[in-house]
């Protein structure tokens, strides 16, 4: 509900301040008075884009700011899902700078237009003549419908299944073409896998190669330095086995002096030892070598199948190309476990689109089953607001399709006399005629939803007396329920409000500026007089006046 507005520095308001209660609001004022200005500047803090033309005096910026109590609107996520503060009465604000910069705050919080539109939207629908066309709208009639079916629990677990059976629709699809893209590489892959099982690969394995290889290739050189050592440490006359052994007979014989000696003759003795199991090694090492074609061919041909690996896979390390053989491994293994995979996520697809279908059924029997209360609705309230003999042909079909909303097509067709075709509302209703109809429908949703605040807009341009009159109750009974604005020209209309404000220019100093001020009871039948006979009132308009309030 608007609970006040502020006005600054916007076209011909200077500066404006009102409250508003709850209940039915009528707005008049003769034609070129600002009552559209007032529209305009309320509809800044509704979303709408600035324009720097609307500043009164350029050097200042404009200000507008509403209030709004918004406690039965249930908008707490969307303040979360926006980082907002939360209050049960809201404040609006807007500013635009001369320099053409504007500025949106919520709360006190910054917010972009995007945002500040989709705020405005839940708190005021704001409906003209210009307007109607959203009569046509699909998604629209679908609501009106929804509405009365009470089909909003019903849509909501819908659009949640809606939303899964959409995602993982789409998973699967990416399962289903990463099949189809790795089974072109499947066998490339095992191709791959199988030359790295059979390659001899484990850590150290080419350092092993390469050292075998080393000596294999060099044996000859190997033994003949094998030999030359055990002849220099077993030469009869130069050997060192032969020195050591003497060395030994005179380091016995010096031990007999005292430990000293003693310790040094130990010393000798174990490198006699050491030099006796070197020499020993040595001839064993000489024995067993021998030239072994067959195996340097083996080392060989390992070795040459390593660095071949290494190449094709870029690579320098036998620890590299293990990695790549795991993760090659995991790969063969994911793409050969894609089918369970698939199958698994075809199934929960199913279940999901079951569930969807029992809901969509749900709602389609719903909508179907209100249809007759609908027209019987519109059809009474229209006859009313003179047309008698407008009728809809409105039904609902199932589609072979999900949809957001459920899995029906909807046909939502007028005649507007007797005997005439029915046809879509934009092509067969006039604008006075579809002004009426939106009426009509705001007011039966007025009965099953918790709309926001209503504001009418000079919807009952150009109907008689006694319409204006039906049009007036029907505004009266939907205030009821709700926070209802009209701007009206027609005294019978305004005579229906619970509150009524004036909006009217004034001259100052050569300056025009746009007022507005609520009118007390006296005033009301002095403006009511005034819409009925003229500024030269007479007793007559002002009887007439009274009677209308009355």
């Amino acid at each position: 509900m608007l609970v006040h507005l502020t006005i600054k520095n916007y076209a011909l308001i200077d500066d404006l301040n009102v409250t508003f209660s709850e209940g039915f609001t009528c707005i008049t004022g003769e034609t070129g008075a600002g009552k559209s200005i007032l529209l305009g500047g309320l509809s800044l803090v509704l979303g709408k884009r600035a324009d720097l033309s609307s500043l009164r005096d350029k050097s200042e910026k404009c200000i507008i700011e509403a209030e709004f109590e918004i406690g039965k609107y249930d908008l707490q996520s969307f303040f979360e899902k926006n980082d907002l503060d939360y209050e049960g009465h809201t404040i609006i604000r807007r500013e635009i700078h001369p320099s053409g910069k504007s500025r949106a705050f919520i709360n006190d919080s910054p917010v972009n237009l995007t945002v500040l539109a989709e705020l405005g939207d839940r708190l005021i629908d704001v409906h003209s003549q210009h307007q109607t066309l959203r009569l046509a709208d699909n998604d629209f009639q679908f609501m009106v419908i929804d509405a009365l079916a009470g089909n909003r629990q019903l849509l909501e677990n819908y659009r949640h299944l809606f939303s899964d059976y959409g995602k993982i629709e789409k998973e699967l699809t990416v399962l289903i073409d990463r099949q189809r893209d790795e089974i072109k590489e499947h066998d490339y892959n095992l191709f791959l896998l199988k030359e790295l099982e059979e390659a001899p690969l484990k850590e150290g394995i080419q350092q092993e190669l390469e050292e075998q290889y080393e000596q294999l290739s060099n044996i000859e050189n190997i033994m003949e330095l094998l030999s030359q050592g055990f002849q220099l440490l077993n030469d009869e006359q130069i050997g060192v086995s032969n020195l050591l052994a003497q060395l030994k007979q005179v380091s016995n014989k010096l031990s007999g002096f005292g430990g000293l000696y003693a310790d040094l003759n130990e010393r000798i003795q174990s490198v006699v030892i050491e030099v006796d199991d070197i020499a020993t090694e040595l001839q064993s090492f000489h024995e067993n070598t021998e030239a072994n074609p067959q195996l340097l061919e083996d080392v060989n041909g390992k070795l040459q199948r390593i660095y071949d690996l290494q190449k094709k896979h870029g690579v320098a390390t036998v620890s590299e190309l293990l990695a790549i053989r795991n993760e090659l491994d995991e790969k063969i293994a994911e793409t050969e476990s894609l089918d369970s995979a698939i199958v698994e996520k075809r199934k929960a697809v199913e279940v999901v689109k079951n569930a969807m279908e029992d809901v969509a059924n749900t709602i389609h029997v719903k909508r179907r089953n209100v249809l007759p209360r609908l027209k019987e609705q519109l059809s009474k309230s229209l006859g009313s607001l003179g047309m008698p003999s407008a009728s809809f042909k409105i039904e609902v079909q199932q589609a072979n399709v999900f949809k957001t909303n459920g899995k029906d097509d909807l046909t939502f067709l007028f005649s507007a006399n007797k005997g005439a075709d029915f046809g879509e509302l934009k092509k067969t209703a006039s604008g006075g005629e579809l002004s009426r109809i939106m009426l009509v429908i705001k007011a039966i949703l007025a009965e099953y939803e918790n709309l926001p605040t209503m504001m009418f807009d000079e919807i009952d341009t150009g109907v008689s007396g006694e319409i204006s009159n039906s049009m007036g109750d029907i505004m009266q009974a939907m205030s009821k329920n709700m926070q209802v604005f009209s701007i009206t020209h027609l005294p019978q209309v305004a005579s229906k409000g619970n509150h009524h404000y004036k909006v009217f220019k004034v001259e100052a100093d050569a300056v025009t500026k746009t007022q507005m001020k609520k009118l007390d009871e006296n005033e009301r039948i002095i403006e009511l007089a005034e819409m009925l006979g003229g500024k030269q009132l007479s007793d007559s308009a002002i009887a007439h006046a009274k009677q209308l309030l009355n």
